[in-house]
């Protein structure tokens, strides 16, 4: 049987390294070098050299915000939007660069973004109707995440900025988190309002752009990148069984709430008893599978974050801290302050 490719990755989510070289270029555009932040958070060039490394969504945060604190540039992300470039989302970005119309490839880029990256929460999407390009950050949000939601709005506006030639390409952005005193730097940067505190991080395309064929459209070559991006997506989900697909589909529904065996079930286009019978074929049962995948979350979380436990409490869908509290000392027989408290002495003593 092909193995559990959800088990390999941390539950928070993973990114590809080749972000690693937008995030570099960008530190130097700023005039520094981002090698001492490589050594200090042990990115190697060997890592840097393995087109489908990743590493995990918390370490890039980190690494992220270590930059902005070299740089003193709180819009750094911004800066990565203007360093990246199509290659940058390995051979999703190449095939964007050859599809026959600019909002073809940027919806492309999304549909392959499991090529690149991995987020708990869910993945990219593309309304054609509204032609809007949605993403989905880790909530709360604090500032290690605000120049991710940036990095990756830029980094789709100069997709779009490449590909036809023009400067503005947007109708209206929208970003989930409040406003951090920035919003006239925004606008000039992405050429349109933008819209914060909002319901959803998207962006959202001119109508006379979407058409637009870019620079580098061809034909033969797009229908040969797109079958080598279906093949690789394939591989991914090929090695997911009942259990791994349960837990993606769990992940981004826990907050706030906890779903129910229907629920995912029909997230799955599944009935209930067919779900059921499926995870008994694999000896799983569905309260297993969430309490797991809580505690996986949970793990990364008190660790990888500095977030309050009500906060956490509350992404992981439990009905109050005291209930969080409990889970935890069930599943490491010590509460989540006296755990954060050990990981942070471990990491002082190296």
């Amino acid at each position: 049987m092909a193995p559990s490719a959800t088990s390999k990755h941390p539950a928070l989510g993973d990114i590809s390294v080749l972000f690693l070289d937008v995030m570099a270029r960008a530190v130097v555009r700023e005039g520094y070098s981002i090698q001492p932040l490589f050594d200090q958070f042990s990115i190697s060039q060997t890592l840097l050299n393995a087109p489908e490394a990743r590493i995990s969504i918390p370490r890039f945060m980190r690494l992220g915000s270590a930059a902005i604190s070299l740089t003193g540039n709180p819009n750094l992300g911004l800066t990565m939007g203007t360093e990246t470039r199509p290659v940058d989302a390995g051979l999703a970005g190449l095939a964007a660069m050859t599809a026959p119309t600019a909002s073809q490839g940027l919806e492309q880029i999304l549909t392959y973004s499991l090529l690149n990256s991995r987020n708990s929460r869910g993945h990219p999407h593309f309304d054609r109707d509204s032609l809007t390009a949605r993403f989905y950050s880790i909530r709360p949000y604090n500032r290690y995440n605000y120049f991710v939601v940036d990095s990756v709005l830029g980094g789709w506006t100069r997709f779009l900025r490449r590909v036809t030639g023009e400067q503005a390409v947007l109708r209206k952005v929208m970003i989930e988190y409040p406003d951090l005193g920035q919003s006239e730097v925004f606008e000039q940067w992405f050429g349109c309002p933008v819209v914060f505190e909002a319901e959803e991080n998207s962006v959202q395309l001119h109508r006379d752009i979407a058409p637009l064929i870019p620079a580098q459209a061809q034909p033969a070559m797009h229908r040969a990148l797109v079958q080598q991006c279906n093949t690789q997506l394939e591989r991914i989900r090929g090695g997911w069984n009942i259990i791994d697909q349960v837990k993606e589909k769990l992940t981004p529904l826990l907050q706030g709430q906890t779903p129910s065996l229907e629920t995912v079930a029909a997230e799955l286009g599944l009935g209930p008893w067919t779900l059921q019978r499926q995870l008994a074929a694999h000896g799983a049962r569905y309260k297993d599978l969430l309490d797991d995948t809580r505690k996986a979350l949970a793990l990364d979380y008190v660790k990888e974050t500095n977030l309050n436990f009500a906060e956490i409490a509350w992404i992981l869908g439990f009905s109050g801290s005291p209930a969080f509290y409990k889970a935890y000392r069930r599943w490491l027989g010590m509460s989540p302050g006296d755990y954060r408290a050990q990981y942070a002495v471990r990491n002082v003593n190296g």
